[in-house]
């Protein structure tokens, strides 16, 4: 089958993905928090970013590589960490991260992942990176780190920008628990997807195999809260510097949206700025990460990553052109894995190796650098 003539654009993916995962699972891939204006706002405001187009340039030779944080990636793309991806698909942390070592760009696991940084080390390429919610406790907190490292990641990603759980509301009504029960209800979902039932049957159903080592038991929580909220707290500047001195690595923070946290942060001695609203999930009244980009990029130095509502290689364009550095997908790739399994995320970084150079090749770009200033459409 040629993917590229059934699936050309990330919207088919995601229609087969619904049609192939339960009700529930697609909500928690698919929802945000609140009424979801906050996503609304992301794919709107990226849509009001345009450029005027260029003519007569003659044949291009696209080269969309890009160099970050010491690095060279032959794409300005990366994958975003998603907690419980196992949820979406069986495997998703190793599909992800195998595709990602084939492709040169960065997989960055989440603490709340569905597989352990011991279960991802031999599929990791070069740019692994690990993104902690922050742990209370010191030991914990150091070891965690200790277990990064030793499985290979060179990238340290704090999430500063969820001090409490959220309450994702289409989550909690489709009957998702955490961490995931098979109630009956859920059940009647699962029987009318055989495909995804066949392969959790296989897999088992996921848990957070991170912080097996850490949590004995669930307490009460809300039920889309998990039990990574009982080993997490709220950091501070001084929790930045501790992770700062104990990492030997690139440092990254992400959940930035003030221009004026650039300079502490630089202070600090992090290495890059992540731009991101968390896709809308945390917090339902934040401006879309793309209006937030061009002031923080006029305070920073830092190099900056951007994530939220990015849908193609056209979004990527606004987001460089804007002041990213690199940027970073999440659903996007998760719409692949659900419709095409192991050939999704391969499949989802190619339309967006060719969005890219088709753009490209309308603004007279060969290289990134060579992008015109944007418009407001």
């Amino acid at each position: 089958m040629d993917l590229h003539s059934t699936y050309p654009g990330i919207e088919d993916l995601k229609r087969r993905a619904r049609r192939r995962i339960p009700h529930f699972v697609w909500e928690y891939l698919d929802s945000g928090t609140g009424t979801e204006a906050t996503v609304g706002r992301n794919r709107a405001a990226l849509d009001r970013v345009g450029f005027m187009p260029s003519i007569l340039h003659g044949p291009l030779d696209f080269d969309p590589e890009v160099r970050f944080l010491g690095k060279d990636h032959p794409l300005p793309v990366g994958i975003a960490p998603i907690g419980m991806s196992g949820l979406i698909w069986p495997d998703a942390e190793g599909i992800l991260a195998r595709a990602a070592a084939r492709e040169g760009i960065p997989y960055t696991l989440s603490t709340v992942a569905s597989q352990s940084p011991e279960d991802l080390a031999p599929h990791l390429g070069e740019n692994a990176w690990f993104q902690l919610y922050p742990p209370k406790d010191p030991g914990i907190r150091k070891d965690m780190l200790d277990r990064a490292r030793a499985a290979g990641f060179s990238t340290l990603v704090l999430t500063a920008d969820v001090p409490v759980a959220s309450r994702r509301e289409r989550q909690t009504r489709s009957g998702l628990t955490q961490p995931p029960k098979l109630t009956p209800r859920l059940m009647a979902q699962v029987a009318l997807r055989p495909a995804w039932a066949l392969g959790m049957a296989r897999a088992g159903m996921p848990r957070m195999r991170t912080l097996d080592k850490y949590v004995q038991e669930r307490l009460n929580l809300p039920p889309t809260a998990h039990v990574g909220y009982l080993l997490r707290t709220s950091p501070g500047m001084d929790y930045v510097k501790w992770l700062r001195d104990s990492w030997d690595g690139p440092f990254v923070v992400k959940g930035v949206l003030r221009p004026e946290d650039a300079a502490p942060l630089a202070a600090a001695g992090v290495d890059a700025l992540w731009v991101s609203n968390h896709g809308g999930r945390q917090f339902d009244g934040a401006p879309a990460s793309i209006d937030a980009l061009p002031a923080i990029r006029a305070a920073a130095d830092l190099p900056l990553i951007f994530d939220g509502g990015v849908a193609g290689g056209l979004d990527i364009l606004r987001a460089l052109a804007l002041g990213a550095d690199l940027v970073m997908l999440g659903r996007a790739l998760l719409y692949g894995l659900a419709a095409l399994g192991e050939a999704g995320p391969g499949h989802v970084i190619d339309l967006l190796r060719r969005d890219l150079e088709a753009n490209m090749g309308q603004l007279g770009a060969a290289r990134l650098a060579d992008l015109p200033r944007p418009i407001t459409l």
